[in-house]
């Protein structure tokens, strides 16, 4: 769908007009994705480190909970980042018994890679591909959006 179509669901057909958003939403996260395919990092790998970086250390319970995948599933993602030199994993502060995983200045930098390409392609299309007012009207549902990314639903 273009800028300029319409959308083709009536947004009081509540389903029709999520499955809509939710087909658009992964058009556009898979074409931010492409553009920093260079990273060489599975999406869960993408994904983890992108979390340390905006929350900080973590354990690998914790990790797994925020990403909604299992634990061994996520040990396994942190190893993969470990042997890559991405994250560490250091004693946790007040619980001799975990260990909290943190990113290295490495994983830092390619963290910052990803989202830097992804910003750029994003930053090239709004100005290519819509006019001001259109920016405007995106401006505009960026609060509802966020809400409904939050879980602000009750």
């Amino acid at each position: 769908m273009s800028p300029a179509t319409p959308a083709h669901q009536d947004p009081e057909d509540l389903p029709g007009f999520a499955a809509e958003i939710h087909t658009v939403l992964g058009q556009l996260a898979r074409r931010a994705r492409a553009a920093s395919a260079a990273s060489e990092l599975t999406a869960s790998q993408r994904s983890a480190v992108a979390r340390l970086l905006r929350d900080g250390a973590a354990t690998t319970a914790d990790l797994a909970r925020a990403e909604f995948v299992r634990p061994q599933s996520m040990r396994m993602t942190v190893a993969a980042l470990e042997e890559r030199g991405y994250v560490r994993r250091t004693p946790h502060p007040t619980d001799g018994r975990q260990l909290l995983i943190e990113l290295t200045e490495e994983g830092r930098a390619a963290v910052d890679s990803i989202l830097r390409a992804k910003r750029d392609w994003l930053t090239s299309a709004l100005g290519t591909q819509l006019d001001a007012a259109q920016r405007a009207t995106l401006a505009q549902a960026l609060p509802l959006l966020r809400s409904l990314a939050a879980g602000d639903d009750q």
